[in-house]
C-alpha cells in the first residue's frame, strides 16, 4: 500500500502542475446552446445515444430515447465542427459558424456503417480513436445484442456474436462457468482466458468454486456478478496489439466492458421483468431391458431374472423456473449526469434443488468540475446465493450424476418407509442420485464490490489526460455438508467450510498529446503507466465422523485444514506514437515495459513492441475511378506485437517449498517434490496478423477477414528431473507453441424501408494450435484429465493420448477367438497414441435480425465443428458390472455379446466421439407499444427461446460442455457434468 500512496502522490502532484499550466480567454466568450434530433436514414427513426459533441472541446452529450439533443457551450464566435456519431452509424462532421445567434439548431441524419469504421472505440488511452486508425481487429458488441436473449450473464451474452471468439458453458448450473478463447490457448500451465476491463476496472473472472468445495463441473465464474442490463457496449481486442497498451495480462485480448451512463435531460426509467423456465433438452437413452444377468461376471453364464428399470434421469433431473426484475433512471444537466439501477435474479437448475440468486445495484455520476475538467465514478454491489448439488466426478465421488452413471437401475432408488436410501451403485462407493439432490446441502455465497473513481482533464487543446484508481473485492463463502448414514463415500457425514477474499486494485495514468504537424499530418503521442496489486487469502476446514444434526466442520473429526495466501504485483509503463496522414494512412509503434512479482528478480521486467499500419485505400482517387462502384470502402490493415504472459506461475511458485513435517517428534520442515527456479522467466508471445475491410454496394454489405499467427517461446512446463537432484520436476521455459488462422464476418442489410429491414452477421473462424517443443521431445498429461488429456511436441494442445482397437489390414476392429476386441500396439510397441482432439477445426455464427413495423424477430445459430469429446459417462455406463446403459440392454437382448462392454472399458478410443454440433442459440421475437400512451415512451413484450434445438450426433446431454471447467489444457471431457438447459422466456419491458 505504501507504493500506492507514493503513486498517488507523485500523481496528484503531476496533475496539479498540468492544471496551474492551464490558462484561457474567458473574455471575448459566449454560451452557445445547440440542440437537434438524430436519425436514421432510410428509416427515420430516432436514433438514442449518439454522440454529439464540439471537436476540440469537452462540449457535448448524448442524444435521448426520442434522439433529441441539448447543451450549452462557452464558445469563442468562429468556426466550430459539431461532431455526430453513433455505434454502426457513419460519423459526421457540421462546420458551424457562430456568430450572433446564440441558439443553433442542427438535425442529423446517419448513414448506417456495417463496417463501423467510425466507430469511437477505447484502445488504453484517453484519446478514443475510430476503428478507421487501427491496424488490428477490433470487435464490438451493443447493448440491444446483451438482453432478450435468455443469458443471465455477460459472457453467455456475447455467444456467437464475435469473430475470433470461441465462448463456450462449461456446465448448465444454474450459475455455470464460461470459458472464453480469443484465437486459441496461448499458455499450458496458465490462463488462456482474456483481460476482463470494465469502465477501466481491471476484474477478476476466476473460478474458485472448486477450490473451496469440490462441486465438480459446476465451477462458477465471476462474470456471472455483472448484469447484461447495465452494459452500454462492449468492446473486444484480439491479439498482441492489444497487450502493448495494456499490458502482458491482456497477452490473451482484452474484453473491455463500459456500462451505462447518465445522459444531459429529465429522468429516463427502465423497467424490465421476465419469466423463465429451464428444462432438460434431451435425456440419454438407459437400460429399460426388464432382465438382469445372474452373474454379470461370468460372460459364459447367459442366465437372467426379471427386474424393474428405473429412468434415473427422472428422479433428479427437473423443470427450473427463473424471475428478473431490472430497474434503472438516468438523467442528468450539463454539469452532473446520473445512472443508477437495481436489479434481481431468480434462476432454478434442470437439476432438483439448485438455483442461482443474484442482487446487484449500479450507479454511475460523471461530474463536470471546469470545462476541462471532468470526475466520473462508478460503484456496482452485488450479493449472489446459490444452492449447489455436487456433479462431475474428477477428484469428489459424492455427486448426483456421478452416482447416476455408476447406479445399477433395476434398483429402486426411492427412500423405504424409514427415509433410508438404497444403494444403487453395487460395486464401488457412490452416491444414489436420489439422495443426493435431497439430502445433500451445498451452497456458496459472494459479496462483492467494484468502484473506481476516474480524472478526465483537457490541460490544452493538444494536451489531455486520464486519472483512473478502480478496485474489485470479493468474499466467497461455500459449504457443504453430507448427513451421516449415506450412500456417499462419506458414510459416517462429511463437512466443509471455505471461504476466499479476494482483491485487486488498479492505478493507471496516461497522457496524451495531439497535434497537426503539417495540413494533412497529425500526431498523437500517448504516454502512460500502471501499477496493479491483486491478493487473495483462502481458509479451509473439513471434518467426517459427523454427530448427528451436527452440520458444522469444526464439530467433526478433522480431516484436513488450511490457509492460502497471494499477493502479485503488477507495473508497467508505455510509449506511444501515432501519425494519421491526410485521415486515411494511419502509422503506429508503441514501446512497454511490463513486469510481475512472481519471476525471478533479473528476468521480471521484459520489453514489448507494436507496430500497426492502416490505411483507407478507397478514399485515394485511382480506387474510386476503378473500383468504387463495386468497393464503396476498403480499408487494408496489418500489425505485429510482442507481449508476454503473466499467468503461469503462482505468486511464490519461483521458490522451493518447504512443508512442515515432524522428525522424531521434532518440527522440521521437508522439501516439496518440485524444485524452485529463481531465474524463472515470463513466456513470450510474438504475434502478426493481416486483414482488410470492405463494404460493397453503397456499404450494404461489409467484410473483415483476418489472417494471424501466434508464436509462443519460453513455455513454461514441467520438467522431469533426476532422481539424484532429490526433486521430481522443475517448472523452466523449455516449451513452445503456436496459433495460426484465420477470422471472417460478414455483415449485409438487405432490405431497409420505413417499415421493414432485414439484417444478417454470419461469422467464421478457424484456429490452428499446435505445441512446437517439448522439452526433450517429450509429453506428460495435464491434471484433472485421468491421464487422458496431453501435452505432446507436435500435436495440439489437450489431445486424447490413451489405448486403442487392435485393427485388422483394411482398418477394422479385430476381435480375439471369442469375438470381443481388445487393445492395440504402435509400430514401435507403444500402447497408447493419439485418439482424439477437443480443439475444433472451425466455428462460427449466422445471425437473421427482421423488423415489420413495431415487431422484431432475431435467430442466432452458433456452430461448432470438427472436435471430439472423450464421453466418460458412456465408458461406465456401458459395462454390464454397473448396469444402467443402453448397450448393456443389448446385451441382455442378445444383440451383442455379453461383456461387449466391459471389454471396450480398457480400449479409450471407444468414447472418444464427434462432439460437432449447430444450436439454435437464440429465437427472440418481440412487439413495441410506442408510445402506448403519454408519459411512457415504449413499451415491448418479447418471448425468448435459448438452446432450444442442437444438431450434433453426440451420444451424451450435451456436446459443448466440459465437467473440467474453465482448464486450459483439459477440454472436451464429458463426465458427469449438467448439461445446458433449453430456455423459454417472456418478457416486458418499459421505458418511461
Amino acid at each position: 500500500m505504501r507504493k500506492l500512496y507514493d503513486y498517488l502522490k507523485k500523481t496528484g502532484f503531476l496533475l496539479a502542475v498540468c492544471c496551474l499550466l492551464t490558462s484561457s480567454s474567458i473574455w471575448s466568450q459566449s454560451q452557445y446552446t445547440f440542440n437537434g434530433t438524430v436519425t436514421e436514414s432510410g428509416t427515420n427513426l430516432p436514433l438514442s445515444g449518439a454522440s454529439v459533441f464540439i471537436e476540440g472541446t469537452s462540449f457535448g452529450t448524448i442524444s435521448d430515447f426520442d434522439g433529441n439533443y441539448s447543451f450549452t457551450a462557452t464558445l469563442e464566435q468562429g468556426s466550430v465542427n459539431l461532431s455526430i456519431s453513433s455505434l454502426g452509424f457513419t460519423s459526421q462532421k457540421i462546420a458551424i459558424d457562430l456568430g450572433s445567434s446564440l441558439v443553433i439548431t442542427t438535425d442529423v441524419v446517419l448513414v448506417e456503417d456495417l463496417l463501423s469504421l467510425d466507430e469511437v472505440v477505447v484502445t488504453g488511452n484517453p484519446v478514443g480513436v475510430n476503428k478507421r486508425t487501427l491496424g488490428n481487429a477490433i470487435s464490438s458488441v451493443k447493448s440491444e445484442d446483451l438482453v432478450n436473449n435468455g443469458a443471465i450473464a455477460v459472457d453467455q451474452a456475447i455467444s456467437g456474436k464475435i469473430s475470433g471468439a470461441l465462448v463456450q458453458q462449461n456446465s448448465g448450473d444454474p450459475a455455470g462457468g464460461i470459458s472464453i478463447r480469443l484465437r486459441g490457448p496461448s499458455t499450458v500451465l496458465g490462463n488462456s482466458d482474456p483481460l476482463y476491463i470494465v469502465d477501466g476496472i481491471i476484474i477478476s473472472n476466476s473460478s474458485n468454486s472448486n477450490d473451496l468445495v469440490d462441486l465438480g463441473g459446476t465451477s462458477q465464474n465471476r462474470l456471472v456478478d455483472l448484469n447484461p442490463n447495465d452494459i452500454e457496449r462492449i468492446e473486444i481486442i484480439k491479439g498482441a496489439a492489444a497487450a502493448a497498451i495494456y499490458g502482458s495480462r491482456a497477452s490473451n485480448g482484452v474484453v473491455q466492458i463500459f456500462t451505462k451512463k447518465g445522459r444531459t435531460g429529465t429522468p429516463k426509467f427502465n423497467f424490465s421483468t421476465n419469466v423463465r423456465v429451464n428444462e432438460l433438452r434431451k435425456e440419454i437413452d438407459y437400460n429399460t431391458v426388464p432382465l438382469a444377468w445372474v452373474d454379470p461376471f461370468d460372460r459364459t453364464n447367459l442366465e437372467t431374472v426379471p427386474v424393474e428399470r428405473f429412468n434415473f434421469q427422472d428422479e433428479f433431473f427437473e423443470s427450473g423456473f427463473g424471475i428478473e426484475n431490472f430497474l434503472s433512471v438516468s438523467g442528468g444537466n450539463e454539469k452532473t449526469s446520473y445512472y443508477i439501477s437495481g436489479s434481481f435474479l431468480d434462476n432454478e437448475g434442470i437439476i432438483k434443488n439448485t438455483d442461482f440468486q443474484r442482487v446487484g445495484f449500479k450507479t454511475n455520476i460523471t461530474q463536470k468540475a471546469w470545462d476541462w475538467l471532468e470526475i466520473n465514478a462508478g460503484l456496482n454491489y452485488t450479493r449472489s446465493v446459490s444452492n449447489d448439488v455436487p456433479n462431475g466426478g474428477i477428484n469428489a465421488a459424492y455427486g448426483a450424476i456421478t452416482g447416476f452413471v455408476f447406479s445399477d437401475n433395476s434398483i429402486n432408488p426411492n427412500p423405504d418407509e424409514s427415509g433410508v436410501y438404497p444403494v444403487t451403485s453395487l460395486l464401488v462407493p457412490r452416491t444414489n442420485p436420489l439422495e443426493a439432490v435431497d439430502r445433500f446441502d451445498f451452497g456458496q455465497k459472494v459479496n462483492r464490490v467494484i468502484t473506481s473513481i476516474g480524472l478526465n482533464a483537457q490541460i490544452t487543446d493538444k494536451l489531455s489526460a486520464n486519472y483512473l484508481l478502480g478496485l474489485d473485492f470479493f468474499n466467497q463463502s461455500a459449504t457443504a455438508f453430507i448427513p451421516i448414514n449415506n450412500t456417499s463415500p462419506n458414510g459416517d457425514g462429511f463437512a466443509r467450510r471455505a471461504d476466499i477474499n479476494n482483491f485487486q486494485y488498479n492505478s493507471d495514468l496516461n497522457l496524451a498529446y495531439q497535434t497537426p504537424i503539417t495540413e494533412d499530418i497529425e500526431s498523437t503521442t500517448t504516454l502512460g503507466g500502471s501499477w496493479q496489486y491483486e491478493e487473495f487469502d483462502r481458509v479451509a476446514i473439513e471434518a467426517d465422523g459427523l454427530a448427528p444434526v451436527v452440520e458444522v466442520a469444526s464439530d467433526g473429526s478433522i480431516l484436513a485444514q488450511g490457509e492460502t495466501r497471494s499477493q502479485i504485483s503488477y507495473w508497467g509503463s508505455f510509449l506511444q506514437q501515432s501519425f494519421s496522414f491526410k485521415d486515411r494512412l494511419y502509422l503506429n509503434g508503441a514501446v512497454r515495459l511490463d513486469g510481475a512479482s512472481t519471476f525471478g528478480e533479473d528476468e521480471r521486467n521484459q520489453l514489448y513492441a507494436k507496430a500497426s499500419l492502416s490505411y483507407i485505400i478507397s478514399e485515394e482517387d485511382f480506387w474510386k475511378d476503378t473500383f468504387g462502384n463495386a468497393f464503396s470502402t476498403f480499408k487494408l490493415r496489418g500489425s505485429w506485437g510482442q507481449a508476454g504472459n503473466l499467468t503461469a506461475l503462482s505468486a511464490f511458485q519461483r521458490f522451493t517449498t518447504l512443508n512442515p513435517s515432524s522428525i522424531n517428534g521434532t518440527p522440521s520442515l521437508i522439501p516439496g517434490t518440485q524444485q524452485g527456479d529463481l531465474d524463472i522467466a515470463p513466456e513470450r508471445q510474438e504475434e502478426i496478423e493481416f486483414g482488410f475491410d470492405a463494404g460493397l454496394l453503397d456499404n450494404r454489405i461489409g467484410i473483415e477477414f483476418t489472417y494471424y499467427k501466434q508464436d509462443v517461446t519460453d513455455l513454461l512446463l514441467p520438467r522431469e528431473l533426476a532422481s539424484s537432484t532429490g526433486f521430481g520436476s522443475r517448472i523452466e521455459n523449455v516449451g513452445d507453441l503456436e496459433n495460426e488462422g484465420i477470422e471472417i464476418l460478414l455483415r449485409g442489410a438487405p432490405i431497409k424501408t420505413n417499415d421493414f429491414s432485414w439484417d444478417i452477421t454470419a461469422t467464421f473462424s478457424q484456429n490452428e494450435n499446435v505445441v512446437t517443443r517439448v522439452a526433450g521431445g517429450g509429453q506428460f498429461a495435464l491434471a484433472g484429465s485421468f491421464a487422458t488429456s496431453f501435452v505432446i511436441e507436435g500435436e495440439p494442445l489437450g489431445v486424447f493420448f490413451r489405448q486403442f482397437y487392435a485393427r485388422e489390414a483394411d482398418g477394422s476392429i479385430s476381435l480375439d477367438a471369442d469375438g470381443f476386441p481388445f487393445r492395440g500396439t504402435t509400430d514401435e510397441g507403444a500402447s497408447s497414441k493419439v485418439i482424439g482432439d477437443p480443439n475444433p477445426d472451425w466455428f462460427g455464427s449466422l445471425i437473421n435480425e427482421f423488423a415489420y413495423k413495431n415487431f422484431k424477430l432475431r435467430i442466432q445459430l452458433d456452430a461448432v465443428q470438427g472436435f471430439d469429446v472423450f464421453n466418460w459417462n458412456r465408458r461406465l455406463l456401458d459395462n454390464v458390472i454397473f448396469g444402467g446403459g443402453f448397450n448393456v440392454g443389448q446385451e441382455l437382448l442378445g444383440n451383442r455379446l455379453k461383456g461387449f462392454g466391459g471389454a471396450q472399458a480398457g480400449i479409450f478410443e471407444e468414447f472418444v466421439e464427434d462432439g460437432s454440433f449447430v444450436k439454435l442459440r437464440e429465437l427472440a421475437l418481440s412487439y413495441d407499444f410506442k408510445p402506448p400512451f403519454e408519459g411512457v415512451d415504449n413499451i415491448q413484450i418479447s418471448l425468448v427461446g435459448r438452446n432450444l434445438i442442437s444438431w450434433d450426433d453426440y451420444s451424451g446431454w450435451d456436446p459443448e460442455i466440459n465437467t473440467a471447467g474453465q482448464s486450459n489444457g483439459v477440454r472436451g471431457f464429458d463426465f458427469a457434468g449438467v448439461p445446458i438447459p433449453r430456455t423459454y422466456q417472456l418478457g416486458v419491458n418499459v421505458s418511461f
